[in-house]
């Protein structure tokens, strides 16, 4: 079940204390803190993603330069204005804006 934030509305309209429930998706949101009956409202949040899809994960997969390589990605890391130097995978070694690639290059 998910864990929901709510936060206590103040008499002057100001978010007040927050405080997080465990509830089913299919439970109405809380109007009142369940201890001492304050008016509260849902904090809106971006969710916890973990395991092999989070952040952290995604992070690691694609700066492991050999395992891009071997799953067929080209990977290009910016050196400067506009230049762009390749780590990973084939083609040229170094995208310019200001050069055409040329075979030399490959």
């Amino acid at each position: 079940m998910p864990t929901y934030v709510y936060e206590v509305i103040n008499e002057n309209g100001e978010p007040g204390e927050r405080f997080e429930v465990i509830q089913s998706m299919s439970d109405p949101p809380l109007t009142h803190h369940p201890e001492t009956g304050q008016p509260v409202r849902r904090v809106i949040q971006a969710p916890y993603v973990g395991g092999k899809w989070s952040d952290r994960a995604m992070h690691r997969a694609v700066s492991d330069d050999k395992k891009l390589e071997q799953l067929g990605f080209t990977k290009y890391v910016k050196a400067g204005d506009g230049v762009y130097e390749k780590r990973a995978g084939k083609g040229p070694r170094v995208i310019s804006r200001d050069r055409p690639v040329k075979p030399s290059d490959l």
